[in-house]
């Protein structure tokens, strides 16, 4: 039974929230218009040669992934409004009324804006051990005599595999000429 202190009084915002809160869904609808749009800007705005030959050109796969970003942001905020939740799948362990972590995710958040900081002065091979071995450890891995071994080891895995065997340049920083 409810009584009247229960229900939050017109005017208040606690509709709003609730209403926010059934349809946080759209949140996502936002964030791939956001990402279909800087997507879209960035190929149209895009300098192409002028030698291109043929109608597929660098600018076309960029336009087909935004418009399709754009696409699926319509009909999933549609489908919300109709009142489509997301279901956690069966193999899942997720108890979805349980808060987020925000303590892991700002964490994973910081290695990465690290890792970002430090390619170009440092190279990837230390800029990606230090985001391997920071994310090991945002995620729980307490390992402080094995996990750096492990992230120097698959960073310089990485980095010889992108940079001699793909072709791929990544700076190398101070282990230029080292490695």
């Amino acid at each position: 039974m409810t009584t009247q202190t229960d229900i939050p009084p017109a005017g208040t915002g606690g509709e709003r929230r609730s209403w926010l809160r059934e349809h946080s869904e759209l949140g996502v609808c936002v964030l791939l218009v956001a990402l279909g749009v800087l997507v879209l800007t960035d190929a149209l705005t895009m300098d192409v040669d002028i030698a291109q030959r043929g109608p597929v050109g660098p600018k076309s796969v960029p336009v087909v992934v935004g418009a399709g970003l754009l696409v699926i942001a319509a009909l999933l905020a549609v489908d919300v409004l109709r009142g489509g939740r997301g279901q956690a799948e069966g193999g899942e362990d997720v108890d979805l009324s349980e808060p987020a972590d925000w303590r892991t995710v700002l964490l994973l958040a910081g290695v990465f804006l690290g890792a970002a900081v430090l390619i170009e002065p440092a190279g990837f091979p230390v800029a990606g051990a230090l985001l391997f071995w920071g994310a090991a450890f945002a995620l729980g891995s307490r390992r402080t005599d094995r996990d750096p071994l492990i992230a120097a080891g698959l960073s310089l895995v990485t980095y010889t595999v992108f940079n001699n065997l793909l072709g791929v340049p990544l700076p190398g920083g101070p282990l230029m000429g080292v490695l």
